[in-house]
This record gives structure tokens, sequence and C-alpha cells, in this order.
């Protein structure tokens, strides 16, 4: 069974072969991200959810932080000259980065004791919902995404390069950019290893 949802659903797909063939006005596209983001759900409405939307050079600028940063783990440089390459393949139109406001999960932990142990859970889900529809908004526009982690090892540097305040915390980077190649085929599971349905 299809509906327009998940027809909508299908069209999300992690894109790798990203490119800068890009129609979109630039503004037209942080419009699109911040709405997206706005409407996206949060506990409590707490609005946890920060972004960073970046373009052109410092798009790329963000990939070179990266990099730079996993050259000082990366000690062979086989090893690296593969990771570079991926890396560089993140070089597209666009980045968002991803972050929590911290100090409003703190201030929502002080104020409701009796549900503390839950609000960095709920955080996590906020932006995880937020992403998701950030991704399918963009697929509609035709434009390919993935959602990269490579937080915390690049905290520091992006929050100096990009004047972060201390209290977002990154989660996750998303270039994003023209479709130059198709996703791979989608593996499955099975549905009854992953739902249980009663009463239907």
């Amino acid at each position: 069974m299809t509906n327009q949802f998940t027809q909508l659903q299908e069209k999300r797909r992690s894109i790798y072969a990203l490119g800068k063939n890009v129609k979109e006005d630039k503004q037209t596209l942080v419009d699109l991200i911040e709405k997206t983001i706005e409407l996206s759900p949060s506990a409590f409405n707490s609005q946890t959810v920060r972004a960073v939307i970046a373009f052109g050079q410092d798009s790329d600028r963000i990939w070179d932080i990266v990099l730079a940063e996993l050259r000082k783990v990366v000690k062979d440089d086989e090893a690296f000259a593969k990771t570079q390459a991926k890396v560089n393949s993140f070089k597209a139109y666009g980045t968002i980065l991803y972050f929590t406001e911290t100090a409003t999960v703190k201030q929502l932990e002080a104020d409701f004791p009796a549900y503390a142990a839950n609000f960095a859970g709920w955080a996590e889900q906020a932006i995880g919902g937020a992403q998701q529809a950030v991704w399918e908004a963009l697929a509609v526009q035709g434009l390919g995404a993935s959602l990269q982690h490579y937080n915390p090892l690049i905290d520091e540097a992006i929050a100096k390069a990009f004047d972060i305040p201390e209290t977002w915390q990154l989660r996750a980077e998303m270039p994003f950019g023209s479709v130059e190649a198709p996703a791979g085929e989608k593996n499955v599971l099975p549905a009854e290893k992953r739902f249980k349905v009663f009463g239907a």
C-alpha cells in the first residue's frame, strides 16, 4: 500500500553523488529549511533544534575542517587518501549543521524534575524528526542529501569557524545538492521482524 506520504518518503534516500547544479534560489532553500525545522515537533514544544545553513565556500569550509581534524587521527597515508576522497564528495551545493540547544534541555530538566531523565532523549527525537523532514523537503525540490556524523571530532573547530554558541551541541552534518547519480537498492527487513499488530 502506498499513498502520497509514502511516495514522498521514497524520494528521501541517502544520495552520495551530489553536485552543485542547483537551480533554486539560495534564499528559497533557506526559507524552506527554516520553515521545515520550525514546523517539526518537539517535546513540550521545547524547540531545541538549531541549524547552520552554509553554501558555496562556507559549505566547503565545513568539509575542509572535517579533513583537517581527521588528518590528526588517521596517520596512514593510504587510509587517509580514501577518507579524503569520501569527505571531498560532500562538497556539494550546501551543508546543514544540526545542533541541540543544551541550555533549553538543562532548563527543562530543572523545571520538570519528574521528567528530567527524558529530556536529552526527547531532544534527540526532535532533531531526528527535523532532519527527516528537511531531507524530504529537499527531495521534493529534486535535491539529494545524506546525513553524516563527524561530531564530536569537529565540534571545537566548527564552533570557532562559525561562531557557534557554547550551548549548541553539534549532532549531525547534512550535505545537499543536485543528484548526480541515484541511490542504490535499499534492503528492507521483513515486516514480521519489525512489527507486531494486535486487534486488526
